[in-house]
């Protein structure tokens, strides 16, 4: 792995992670295309520990006191024999947790069969199209009215389920969370937050199971100058996204990717077909 790699590659991680455009989809094209590799196996799990550190230096704060606040409730709730959620951080400490179970159910039941999607273009290119319209009817059909308090186990169970489903490459995480929770009407602000947190244990997990297979096979493993130049540049590039992706939801424009993506998966099943 070269500097020259880790930096493309870094900027990459960092861009398609956040924002609505699947970073594994983009990835495939990449090396289809234009013949760039993501190099070995940890270096592509150490880029995913990259935009984990995007979201702690974003919601650091609110981190910490989910983190407190939980120990906190459990603590309360072994000593008086009766759990009681308190406050909002309490409430979306377990709301992160019960979403992430079903996206973890889906992983390790179906990861294989979606793993097989990664060899062809053709469902790539249709799971562009898809994410597209997705984006598009959420930013304009969703009713934004739930606050943490309005919010149920239910909304956040089926928020995992798209979590879940976005494991297909070609079809967004963070596009698919935020439709989500938009489309179980929680306010864009919250949908946006959620989304993020909720990759915290999804992406933690994921990236420990890579390094773990990176290991077995017997890969590359070492804390190298570009490895930690990429981690780096895919941290500082994913804040950058995460502002970028906020602002964009604020102001009702979540859609515009709706149209690269149109065009993206149109052109790519074109090529494939013809």
């Amino acid at each position: 792995m070269t500097f020259f790699q880790a930096i493309i590659l870094g900027i990459f991680q960092g861009i398609t992670e956040f924002l609505p455009i699947s970073s594994s989809g983009h990835l495939v094209v990449l090396q289809h295309f234009f013949g760039i590799k993501e190099g070995n196996l940890f270096f592509t799990e150490m880029l995913h520990f990259g935009t984990l550190i995007s979201i702690f230096i974003v919601y650091f704060s609110d981190i910490i006191k989910i983190i407190v606040e939980f120990f906190k409730m459990l603590g309360n709730g072994i000593k008086n024999r009766k759990f009681k959620i308190t406050n909002s951080y309490q409430k979306l400490a377990l709301l992160i947790i019960v979403g992430s179970i079903p996206t973890a159910i889906i992983g390790i039941l179906f990861g294989d069969i979606f793993e097989k999607l990664y060899s062809s273009l053709i469902p790539i290119s249709i799971a562009f199209i898809m994410t597209g319209f997705l984006l598009w009817f959420v930013d304009k059909k969703a009713k934004e009215n739930k606050r943490i308090k309005n919010v149920s186990y239910l909304d956040a169970i089926i928020i995992g389920v798209f979590q879940g489903i976005a494991i297909t490459p070609g079809i967004s995480r963070s596009g698919s969370t935020i439709a989500g929770g938009l489309f179980r009407g929680l306010n864009r602000k919250l949908a946006t937050e959620f989304s993020f947190l909720l990759a915290l244990p999804a992406t933690f997990g994921a990236a420990i199971l890579g390094i773990r297979d990176a290991v077995a096979s017997g890969g590359e493993t070492q804390f190298t100058a570009p490895l930690v130049l990429g981690v780096a540049i895919s941290a500082i590039v994913g804040v950058l996204a995460m502002k970028i992706l906020m602002n964009l939801l604020e102001n009702r424009k979540l859609h515009y990717f709706s149209y690269y993506l149109w065009v993206l998966g149109t052109i790519l099943l074109i090529s494939q077909i013809f």
